[in-house]
């Protein structure tokens, strides 16, 4: 339900583009890691409505704290999501979670930035510094990770909740252009440096991601060059 409500969201708030959807392929069948920077709110309709038109329903790593809105709480549920209680002694169950959820041959969809940006600008910026999890999950099971790369989701919905609720209640009249690429699938079990093997691609379909949007897009980049 709530990946057919976010496929229908989409094309309504945004102009979604897509590239690199044929190296979905490699999730089908299988259990896969999908791999996204985080950059606001509009991050997982966009993600969840993308992915699900493109014929994949994946499981998501998602706050706990949405588990607290009553009727969210049981859709989220039964669509298999998996809470992430940062910060106490429960942290590590989604984990064991997104395990079993590979196991049984499910993808499961993870923002290994671990939160939003601390900006307010509608400015895109580089994926940040990713946390352990992604890669500890992707190694304990063996199974691939692909990295996907989304630019121009701040345009939806970004700043101050003022602005956020603005941008949210303008968008299908402004439908601001956002572009997602799809990476290549990479076996970070075969890697020396798979945290940094998955930092760089992460980066990489960012990049392509912005590069398709073209000059329309303002980026903020706080790396040195």
């Amino acid at each position: 339900m709530l990946s057919a409500w976010a496929g229908s969201l989409v094309p309504v708030l945004s102009d979604t583009t897509v590239s690199g959807a044929e190296h979905l392929s490699q999730a089908a069948g299988r259990g896969c890691v999908l791999a996204a920077n985080h950059t606001s709110f509009f991050d997982p309709v966009l993600l969840i409505g993308t992915l699900h038109r493109l014929g994949l329903r994946p499981a998501v790593l998602a706050t706990a704290g949405l588990w607290r809105v009553p009727l969210l709480s049981r859709a989220l549920t039964r669509e298999g999501y998996v809470p992430v209680y940062r910060g106490s002694r429960r942290a590590g169950d989604a984990l064991r979670h997104a395990s079993e959820a590979l196991d049984e041959g499910r993808s499961v969809l993870i923002y290994p930035e671990g939160g939003l940006p601390g900006h307010r600008t509608s400015h895109d910026r580089p994926p940040g510094r990713l946390k352990t999890g992604v890669v500890r999950l992707a190694l304990s099971i063996g199974a691939p990770v692909i990295p996907i790369g989304h630019a121009g989701a701040r345009r939806v919905a970004s700043g101050s909740r003022a602005k956020q609720l603005a941008g949210w209640a303008t968008a299908p009249v402004r439908r601001p252009r956002v572009h997602v690429h799809i990476g290549p699938a990479l076996r970070l079990d075969a890697s020396d440096r798979p945290m940094e093997d998955l930092e760089a691609a992460l980066g990489v379909t960012w990049s392509r991601a912005v590069h398709r949007l073209g000059a329309g897009l303002s980026v903020d980049d706080p790396r040195p060059p």
